[in-house]
């Protein structure tokens, strides 16, 4: 049906008259509007020490975040660019940067889970632990932590070769990426002077003593979060820490 001139005109009116009474769609304003991105990528400073180099004794430190002590801090932050290499700290001289140090970036808009893979070793000839999250230049010790649409439950760990994997204290944790603005990346560092061994958590696992409290927060931590450890391996709170990363 077609509508003769006066009547389109008429309609028109209306249509103009009901636009001012509702008046101009609203405008985003700061308070409304969808924070940006803090950046694309979560880079992951995997930092691993070695030392002291004794007849019967070796020993590895893993750090992500920075700590009370500079010479073993790691540089883990979020960055529109990928990391390239790891920023690690230089050590004290007498534990140095190891081979199984590394970094990875992970983008940030793949998914909506950031699935922490935590994976722990365990070395009966050198009575030492080793703890990787991401992939190293020996895959026998890579981990599989990634981002994606899916919830990861278990943990994917490389097979350690001669050291093996320690189902109890590895874990997966997925984090909801939409949870809240900053991943709180928590950081527990133990140490047993009986084996001259350190070793470090940064997630929840199936032994509470060692558990660290990486989360997703509209609140920045800024106090890690750490199990008391078992009453041989205590805590160092030297070497434990925390840093929240902003993801908007």
């Amino acid at each position: 049906m077609r509508l003769s001139p006066r009547v389109c005109a008429a309609l028109t009116g209306v249509a103009l008259t009901a636009a001012a009474l509702v008046g101009p769609a609203p405008t985003a304003t700061a308070d409304t509007a969808p924070p940006p991105p803090a950046g694309r990528y979560l880079n992951l400073h995997q930092c691993v020490w070695s030392g002291p180099f004794l007849p019967n004794s070796f020993d590895l430190i893993t750090a992500l975040v920075p700590t009370g002590d500079g010479r073993f801090s790691a540089g883990t932050n979020v960055s529109d660019t990928p990391v390239a290499a790891a920023v690690c700290g230089p050590g004290d001289g007498r534990y140095e940067p190891n081979v199984y140090t590394a970094a990875q970036g992970f983008d940030l808009t793949a998914g909506r889970y950031l699935n922490l893979h935590q994976c722990v070793f365990w070395s009966d000839f050198d009575q030492d632990h080793l703890t990787t999250v991401v992939g190293t230049t020996d895959v026998k010790f890579v981990a599989g932590t990634n981002v994606s649409n899916s919830r990861d439950t278990a943990p994917v760990c490389g097979g350690g070769g001669t050291d093996h994997p320690i189902p109890l204290l590895s874990s997966a944790t997925p984090l909801d990426l939409t949870a809240g603005r900053y991943l709180n990346l928590h950081q527990c560092m133990y140490y047993y002077d009986g084996y001259l061994d350190h070793f470090t958590t940064f997630a929840r696992n199936g032994d509470g003593r060692f558990d660290a409290g990486t989360n997703i927060s509209n609140t920045p931590d800024t106090k890690a979060s750490c199990g008391a450890g078992d009453g041989r391996f205590k805590l160092i709170p030297l070497l434990s820490g925390v840093k929240a990363l902003p993801l908007h």
